[in-house]
């Protein structure tokens, strides 16, 4: 085998294994827990309002724990008013927070209705929320805003 070829080998080799480096990298980090992980239900509420507050949202009130009718945090911004469902998991968000959000958007009168997680939606979830015009913000939109 002549130099040139060799060399040519080394470098594939070596461009093979940055690929396979960065891409273990991805899949270890996003195995690790982030901050938002580890808080309890209503912690995450607020940690979801202070985000909102940091993006530009007025009047971000964290409704009470128990009887919100599906609604945990309620906002405005740009005079469009949001009723915002925040759930905290450690397996995918189902369609109960769409349905919740959907009936707690109504009740308190407010014009759109989003699903804030730490996690993903499953695929129900986000074909329901498409049907109902319900926002999903999933942890990486959530992880842009902390970002941010």
């Amino acid at each position: 085998m002549e130099n040139n070829q060799l060399i040519i080998l080394l470098m594939i080799g070596l461009v093979l294994l940055c690929v396979l480096a960065w891409w273990l990298f991805r899949r270890l980090s996003r195995r690790r827990p982030h901050e938002m992980d580890l808080m309890e239900g209503h912690e995450f509420e607020h940690y979801c309002a202070d985000l909102l507050r940091s993006h530009g949202f007025q009047e971000v009130e964290v409704t009470k724990e128990s009887g919100d009718y599906g609604v945990d945090i309620l906002a405005e911004r740009e005079g469009i008013t949001y009723a915002i469902q925040c759930k905290c998991y450690s397996s995918p968000v189902g369609i109960k927070a769409i349905q919740e959000v959907y009936a707690g958007r109504d009740y308190y009168e407010r014009m759109v209705g989003v699903v804030m997680t730490n996690q993903y939606f499953t695929a129900p979830a986000v074909k329901f929320a498409r049907k109902l015009k319900i926002i999903l913000w999933d942890r990486d939109y959530v992880e842009m805003m902390e970002a941010e």
